[in-house]
């Protein structure tokens, strides 16, 4: 029943050099709406503080403070920023992302993100530059199978408890992609790229026979990956459309991404393979007088077609570009070597000012293994409903607030900067 109502629910900076020659001043339709700045500068200053464009940063830094037992104490700082890169009117505003974060148990990571028009969207380049040490909590393929470690609470996609179920893998990861799209015609772009992944000194916690019995061991054998390390490194060719109002928080319109993903051995991959991603958005504005009134939809799908993937390259539960589906699960709760996700949410503001709104949201997935678990047929489910802050209306950049549930207990809460998708 609990997996019939949320189904039944979800259907009811690298660039700047090329671009900056196109810069044409923003103009300022918002000095009604209210965000955090906003209330911040008119703390500070007079009554007669004048709110304009040129009064505001397009720059947002958000400091962030977490705990869980795989970290330890973990400090970090979101920076996400933008710019318009040519005529407000034809032209998709230009973001960046950089994200740094230390813990105490000696995990690091480092992460710069851009997605860059260039004037009358002629070109689109997009690029994700990641380095760092982290901890998977490793959970198995394949979805609809309860976990020792279920119920544990999650907080931003890592429980705050471990379970003896859980099995974690530790290593040092280097990511690099860029992908170049010229518009062909109206919203619609083609494409290609590079992609190269790299997943180095895995270190297993666990030793003997706990270690032999581990998933990632046992699939790394199977498929003929080394257990210390491997590389996944290919050329991607891209079709996209793309007629969202806005990057960062979409009132209206589509975003589709077909990517044809090819691993290579002549390019260092461990092993060679060929991969279909897929990724469809529609957004609906629901009134005119107020806009923010929006029923978005998410479809995210990776599809291996041949060849094989290292374990940890696998497709699952927050592994999408932005780390964010999956509400409320642990980061790879679910995975397999195909993977589909599906969510639906509804945004609406509630203070008048537009300083505060809020969502609700449902949300289903479902992967295969190499065994007797089909793609579609074993689902798993989540929902729930969070609070927004506006932290610069310019951008429309949000903070977010979600507390979802899902099956066998899962319950979390989840922070982060500008909307899931």
């Amino acid at each position: 029943m609990h997996f019939c109502r949320n189904l039944l629910l979800s259907f009811c900076l690298l660039t700047h050099t090329i671009f900056a020659s196109a810069k044409v001043p923003p103009v300022d339709t918002l000095y009604k709406t209210k965000d955090l700045q906003d209330v911040i500068r008119s703390i500070a200053k007079s009554k007669s503080y004048n709110d304009t464009s040129k009064s505001h940063s397009n720059l947002t830094f958000l400091p962030s403070l977490s705990y869980t037992p795989s970290y330890g104490l973990e400090f970090g700082i979101v920076l996400a920023g933008g710019e318009n890169f040519g005529d407000t009117s034809n032209t998709t505003f230009s973001i960046y992302n950089t994200n740094v974060f230390l813990s105490t148990t000696g995990l690091a990571s480092a992460e710069f993100k851009h997605n860059d028009f260039s004037n009358q969207n002629k070109w689109n380049l997009q690029g994700d530059y990641q380095i760092g040490r982290t901890i998977d909590l490793d959970y198995g393929l394949g979805t609809g199978r309860p976990h020792q470690a279920d119920d544990n609470f999650v907080l931003n996609g890592l429980p705050v408890t471990l379970s003896p179920g859980e099995m974690p893998i530790e290593y040092t990861y280097l990511k690099f992609y860029e992908k170049i799209y010229r518009k062909i015609f109206n919203d619609f772009y083609a494409g290609m790229g590079v992609i190269i992944d790299g997943y180095l000194d895995i270190d297993k916690p666990m030793k003997g026979a706990a270690r032999r019995r581990s998933y990632n061991t046992m699939y790394s054998v199977k498929n003929g990956y080394p257990l210390g390390g491997y590389w996944a490194n290919g050329i991607l060719f891209n079709l996209q459309y793309n007629s969202r109002d806005h990057p960062n928080r979409p009132y209206k319109g589509i975003y589709a991404d077909v990517v044809l993903r090819l691993n290579s051995e002549a390019l260092g991959s461990e092993h060679s393979a060929t991969q279909l991603k897929t990724e469809f958005r529609k957004y609906w504005s629901l009134s005119k007088a107020n806009p923010e009134h929006v029923l978005a939809f998410w479809l995210w799908g990776e599809y291996l077609l041949k060849g094989s993937l290292p374990y940890l390259e696998l497709p699952g539960t927050g592994t999408d570009a932005d780390e964010r589906g999956g509400r409320p699960y642990t980061i790879g709760r679910f995975k397999g070597t195909s993977f589909y996700f599906n969510e639906m949410e509804y945004r609406y503001p509630i203070s008048k000012n537009k300083l505060l709104s809020g969502v609700a949201f449902v949300n289903i997935q479902t992967g295969s293994n190499q065994q007797n678990i089909r793609l579609f047929e074993r689902w798993n489910s989540g929902e729930g409903a969070g609070l927004r802050l506006l932290f610069n209306k310019y951008t429309r950049s949000n903070i977010c607030i979600d507390y979802g549930v899902g099956n066998y207990g899962a319950r979390g809460l989840f922070v982060a900067l500008n909307e899931v998708f």
